[in-house]
């Protein structure tokens, strides 16, 4: 697998993509809503007003495709009116120009982005009026494990339900060997040592991220990262092992009736480590780059369209159990097609969803996801 060329969600508009099928994600985005508007004033009050127009550049790390994307565009501009709007700029001045820029992988549906650009300013000059500021958005396509800017040029950095997805399968695990026969992450049968690449894997990755981005970053720039952690100190049974479990008993299942070759699924894993909130303070702090300003995790039912509070209870299984599957389909489809073959997708994620649905009736299970704010030092 080469990550930076297979990864990537369900391109297109239809009813398997990952822009119809990103509620989510657009949930996270709105739980952590308060934290990037803090960001954005704390980037937007260090600008300099007294020449003719200052510069924030905001980049969206892991931006995908679909209504997610626009709407942290949307959220960015928001504060910034806000702000307007307590504090105008003084009549001398035109205010603050916001460059955003969208990243992810090249394989990313880029074209669906930019054809939503067009509506989105029309849907924007009419919610914003005069106060939308003046604003620029451009792509770029690349990895976050690599340079992205040019040192000192970014104001705030953004990224939602990205940074568990690692730069590479580890180096041991992707060799050939089979190291986590039958699965394709951790999961209850995951031997220690493969458990212990994971976590070095991890360790690496995000330490390379902080460094880079540090060094892309202003002095007291801003990071806001929301991501899948975990709550379970029990590694072998995270809660977003169990997602991931669940699809390869399914894998597994095709398997046994000689449509998967084992060798096939032995050799399928993911380039993915869910965190916990323990192992991301130890690697930002041994990073010496930053400061934390807020780090929580909360909880988000599996069901993408599940909205109710209740722990113990899921109301109805099998319709949570396809709703699941259409929401983790979305992001690893085109994974699975490559590896696998297309045609073995629909029966996969069929088979995905009762599993899910009976998992479900046992026990409702959430996604802890982690959300991190972050300045940088100078």
């Amino acid at each position: 697998m080469k990550v930076e060329q297979d990864l990537h969600m369900s391109r297109g508009d239809g009813e398997t993509s990952y822009a119809a099928n990103s509620r989510l994600q657009e949930k996270a985005i709105l739980k952590t809503r308060p934290l990037l508007h803090k960001a954005v004033e704390e980037a937007h009050a260090s600008l300099s007003l007294s020449r003719p127009a200052g510069k924030m550049v905001v980049a969206d790390l892991g931006c995908s495709s679909g209504p997610n994307t626009l709407l942290v565009v949307s959220e960015v501009l928001d504060a910034v009116a806000n702000r307007y709007h307590r504090q105008p700029p003084p009549s001398s001045t035109t205010g603050v120009v916001v460059q955003f820029f969208l990243n992810d992988l090249p394989g990313n549906d880029f074209n669906l982005v930019f054809q939503s650009l067009e509506p989105f300013k029309r849907l924007a000059v009419k919610e914003f009026g005069e106060a939308l500021p003046r604003y620029y958005v451009a792509g770029m396509p690349g990895s976050f494990y690599t340079s992205l800017f040019p040192d000192r040029s970014v104001h705030l950095f953004h990224s939602s339900y990205c940074l568990m997805w690692r730069s590479k399968v580890p180096d041991e695990i992707a060799s050939g060997a089979v190291l986590n026969e039958g699965n394709m992450y951790i999961w209850e049968s995951t031997p220690a040592p493969v458990v212990k690449l994971y976590q070095k894997q991890f360790e690496e990755d995000f330490s390379l991220f902080l460094a880079l981005r540090h060094a892309e970053l202003v002095s007291g720039g801003q990071m806001v990262l929301t991501f899948l952690g975990r709550k379970n100190r029990d590694v072998l049974r995270g809660e977003v092992s169990y997602m991931w479990g669940l699809l390869a008993q399914a894998l597994q299942s095709l398997v046994q009736e000689g449509r998967v070759e084992k060798e096939k699924l032995d050799a399928f894993n993911l380039p993915f480590y869910s965190p916990s909130v323990d192992e991301v303070k130890a690697v930002v702090r041994q990073s010496e780059l930053f400061d934390t300003d807020h780090i929580e995790l909360f909880e988000s039912n599996w069901d993408p369209q599940d909205d109710t509070d209740d722990d113990d209870v899921t109301l109805h299984s099998v319709r949570s159990g396809i709703n699941v599957a259409r929401s983790i389909r979305a992001v690893l489809e085109p994974l699975i097609a490559r590896h696998f073959g297309e045609r073995i997708v629909d029966d996969l994620f069929d088979m995905y969803a009762q599993n899910v649905a009976r998992h479900l009736e046992q026990v409702k299970t959430k996604y802890p996801v982690i959300v991190l704010s972050l300045k940088a030092r100078g």
